[in-house]
């Protein structure tokens, strides 16, 4: 069963593209995540940046549904909007931790820190001690990646104060590997290491280091718990291998008019496409002011679902509110105005379109704006479930 977002900008008809994501391969790809690493590590769900563009409070109900009571958010105000969808069994870890002056914010909508300072540390101590009790966080330690988490003298310092986690219950010693996409890379293991000598040094708690490319790695880097982000939306974890995941994005432009071309026309800004043929041209109601990358211009495709063989260059710059291309392949198709072609869909995953564009499938999905018309799919609804 297809709905539309409950607040949609624009009747469909208004649109110049459809945004379609199913939820029921959402929940798929939750439980696929979750028989992967067994009974033994729990698996979370990263739901940062409104569940990677397709709308967190669509997307976080299906997961609690599907069995998932961990979620993962990067500000504090991401947890406090998904707060209200979950039970009390729900944990929120907030991955950017306790910005200054925002320690009792987090406290009063029942998120949970990730602490990745002394000084993060320092303020989330002061706040148990005026609520007099001790208060839940994360500890994430810096196992290589120079991002976030505590360092090697950080912990020192920690193992050396006595009282410096007073008032706190750590809940998880996490970290994130910088090359989980590619396995063989010789810093995972180092940062695996890394992450052992560091948290041995820190009061015992669940572990966590794999997000979705790590969870593929095998056992050895599953620990207690896993923290996939991308997978759970279709995108591939497992880079030069098939996708083991449900796609669960699809991207369809209308057609606005088309045109016939003689050699030597050029199509576009800057004349950046001058065709060397008669050409058929398919102006589409989608560019990069619906996050569409500037970048696939010369370099994407797109596809008539009917005609999936078909590869449709995108040709030309693309602009704030269009893009074009070339049909000529398919002159014998009708491609009346309103016709609809699929940017990302069956026949081109989000992970190529990406490609096409020298970007990666998550840029391209938390990129994806608001102007489209979004429609979800959710069988569940069959189920007594409001789509």
């Amino acid at each position: 069963m297809l709905t539309a977002d409950p607040m949609p900008a624009a009747p469909s008809a208004w649109t110049g593209g459809i945004l379609t994501i199913d939820l029921d391969a959402v929940a798929a790809n939750y439980r696929i995540l979750r028989d992967r690493v067994g009974p033994r590590t729990i698996c979370g769900a990263a739901v940062k940046a409104d569940a990677y563009g397709l709308g967190a409070a669509r997307i976080v109900p299906v997961l609690a549904e599907a069995g998932c009571h961990t979620f993962f958010v990067a500000h504090l105000a991401e947890g406090a909007a998904i707060r209200p969808l979950l039970g009390t069994d729900a944990t929120i870890f907030v991955l950017n931790g306790a910005m200054p002056g925002t320690e009792a914010a987090l406290h009063e909508h029942g998120l949970v820190p990730v602490l990745n300072s002394l000084e993060q540390i320092a303020r989330w101590r002061d706040l148990a001690r005026q609520a007099g009790r001790d208060l839940p966080a994360a500890l994430q330690v810096d196992s290589g990646m120079s991002r976030f988490g505590l360092s090697d003298a950080d912990v020192d310092a920690l193992a050396a104060r006595d009282g410096s986690l007073a008032g706190i219950t750590p809940l998880l010693v996490m970290s994130h590997l910088a090359c989980a996409d590619e396995p063989a890379h010789p810093a995972n293991h180092a940062q695996r290491a890394a992450f052992l000598r560091l948290r041995a040094r820190l009061p015992a708690a669940p572990a966590s280091l794999a997000a979705s490319s790590g969870l593929f790695m095998g056992s050895d880097w599953h620990f207690d718990m896993v923290r996939p982000g991308a997978a759970l939306y279709g995108i591939n974890p497992t880079p030069g291998w098939p996708n083991p995941m449900q796609p669960v994005v699809r991207l369809q432009a209308r057609i606005v008019q088309t045109r016939w071309i003689g050699p030597g026309t050029a199509v576009g800004y800057g004349a950046a496409f001058i065709a060397d043929r008669p050409s058929r041209i398919a102006t589409l109601a989608v560019g990069y002011g619906d996050g569409f990358p500037r970048a696939a211009g010369g370099h994407g495709h797109a596809v008539l679902p009917e005609r999936p063989a078909a590869k449709l260059p995108i040709i030309g710059r693309i602009s704030m509110d269009c893009l074009a291309v070339d049909v000529t392949d398919i002159s014998d198709a009708p491609l009346d105005a309103g016709t609809a072609l699929d940017l990302i869909g069956p026949h081109h995953s989000i992970d190529s379109a990406a490609a096409a564009a020298g970007t990666i499938g998550y840029e391209l999905l938390t990129g994806l704006g608001a102007r489209y018309h979004r429609l979800y799919r959710d069988d569940r609804s069959r189920k007594g479930c409001n789509g």
